[in-house]
């Protein structure tokens, strides 16, 4: 009998506390992307919510994005008001959230993290995120993780660009 890594039992409990409803998936292999992530559960892509955690100026921000979409990190700086966001790195990381990239979830932080989302996963009647390591898993709604989170919804994508000779 294995034992479950402390990160995901960890998420188990945070989960509950927060009202969550999804039971945690242990999936085979890491899923780190979304795409992995969406091939091992049969989804849409579009249907997994990356944690992603930004760097501003020291402080971190959480962008629960859908796997379709990437992020324009200075369109959504600027629509988020902060000067700058970076690709958070892996000491960061873990000092903000206590997970590993690819693992991160959208809660049980040691801290409170400023979390946004990305509109686009209501657009899914099931929505899957991190678990708290990157082969875990969990089945929620856009809903239950905005309640979870406290998230503010914030479009993650480049504002469209004006037609050429228009």
């Amino acid at each position: 009998m294995s034992t479950e890594h402390t990160s995901i039992t960890s998420f188990r409990g945070e989960l509950t506390r927060r009202g969550g409803t999804g039971d945690v998936v242990i999936l085979p292999d890491s899923a780190h992307t979304a795409a992995l992530a969406a091939a091992a559960l049969g989804c849409e892509v579009g249907a997994i919510a990356n944690s992603l955690l930004f760097d501003a100026g020291g402080e971190p921000v959480l962008v629960l994005t859908s796997g379709a979409h990437r992020v324009d990190t200075a369109a959504l700086a600027r629509r988020i008001g902060v000067g700058r966001l970076k690709r958070a790195d892996p000491e960061f990381v873990r000092r903000h959230t206590g997970q590993v990239i690819g693992g991160v979830s959208p809660i049980d932080h040691p801290e409170p993290v400023r979390t946004w989302i990305d509109p686009w996963l209501r657009r899914h009647d099931v929505v899957w995120a991190a678990a708290g390591h990157p082969a875990a898993v969990f089945p929620t709604t856009y809903d239950e993780l905005v309640t979870m989170t406290g998230a503010v919804e914030v479009d993650v994508e480049a504002d469209p660009s004006p037609q050429d000779g228009a």
